[in-house]
Parts: structure tokens; sequence; C-alpha cells
């Protein structure tokens, strides 16, 4: 859902409690683990790093059981227009014959 790279996801309870690790391996036993199983409840934080494309959300989990049917989770709230590394600002430069007064070069023969 937010198109993050090589996540890192841990509980945001002061205790780093690692979900899902963006190091291959660390974190595959969690695979097959409900969030209760982390002690995961209506209301509690996460927060969701990439350091790949350098930002972190911070994701509340928020219970209901009003979703459609066949929805396991709904995101709701603001997400990322685009993600990613910012492109660099660039300035298109003008310069004609060494200076930028609108100076033509001369085309005299003589």
């Amino acid at each position: 859902k937010f198109a993050m790279v090589a996540p890192d996801v841990q509980i945001d309870d002061g205790k780093g409690t690692i979900l899902i690790s963006s190091e291959e391996g660390e974190t595959e036993a969690n695979n097959h683990r409900k969030l209760s199983d982390f002690g995961i409840r209506n209301g509690t934080r996460l927060q969701a790093d990439d350091f790949l494309q350098d930002y972190t959300l911070l994701i509340n989990v928020l219970h209901s059981e009003d979703l459609e049917k066949d929805v396991e989770f709904e995101v709701v709230g603001d997400t990322p227009e685009k993600v990613g590394p910012k492109p660099s600002e660039q300035t298109p430069k003008n310069i004609t014959n060494g200076s930028d007064d609108g100076a033509q070069p001369s085309t005299s023969t003589g």
C-alpha cells in the first residue's frame, strides 16, 4: 500500500520491537504471526522506515468491524502522493557568448 522498497517496521512503544526488517531473513518468523501476537491492539502505533527512499511513516492501528466483505484492512488518512527521493532542483542556465546579457556573437567577415 505504501510502495516501500526495503521497509523496517517496529512498534512505536520505546522498546524497539521489530516486526519487519529490511535485512533478509531477519524477521521471516514473523510472516505468519498475527498482529495480536505482538500485543498490537486498537490504538497501537507503528513506525515504518524506508531508508532507500528516505521516508518514514507513523501508522496508527485502529480496529474496525465495519470493513466490506473480504477487506482485511483499510488505509485512511494522509498517504504520500509520491514516494522516493526528492528530485534535485535544477536551474536552467542560458548562457550566450559567455554572458547572460543577450548579446549575440558577431557575424561580420570584415
